[in-house]
């Protein structure tokens, strides 16, 4: 997998987390227990830092950055969606970010909060608990999201994790030219 350090910051996986190959960790980030990152994720903490909670999967193509100010901290048991993109914000324990969606500076995913797909949460919104953000920039559906949205999706990213680490190959013909 490629990591790469930035001076002293240097990307920390936790053992039991897997990282594709083909994901990118750069920096000041932390990846915690039984988390997982897919193909095409770069996680670039270049000037500040990023922290992966236990059990969260960071999709395909998804980008996560941070400055120097902000830090960008995504909690356990979370889905990141494919190609989402997050920057300075907090993501609390339980939260789903959908597909293709954008989260950005200061903004705030609370626990058991579902971000719709394609949806932009601007800088400084609060996602309450149990609430959806859905549209362009996004609108508040309260009392929309249970943890049974979240929670069954999250623990299945971990079991297919660990199917990944223990039966990924690559079969392409360069890779067995060795």
């Amino acid at each position: 997998m490629p990591l790469y350090a930035l001076g002293d910051a240097v990307p920390d996986v936790h053992p039991d987390a897997w990282v594709h190959p083909d994901a990118t960790l750069i920096g000041s980030v932390r990846v915690g227990a039984g988390s997982t990152i897919w193909p095409q994720a770069v996680l670039r903490g270049d000037y500040g830092w990023i922290r992966i909670g236990e059990r969260t999967s960071v999709q395909d193509g998804t980008v996560i950055h941070c400055t120097a100010e902000l830090p960008t901290v995504i909690g356990d048991d979370c889905v990141i969606g494919h190609l989402a993109h997050l920057e300075c914000c907090t993501v609390e324990d339980r939260a789903l970010i959908g597909t293709n969606s954008v989260v950005l500076h200061r903004a705030m995913v609370r626990t058991n909060a579902l971000v719709g797909a394609s949806a932009l949460v601007p800088n400084d919104m609060e996602v309450p608990s149990g609430a959806m953000a859905l549209g362009v920039p996004a609108r508040l559906r309260l009392d929309a999201v249970t943890p049974d949205m979240i929670v069954p999706n999250a623990a299945n990213y971990v079991r297919n994790g660990r199917r990944y680490a223990a039966t990924l190959r690559r079969v392409d013909p360069d890779a067995a030219r060795g």
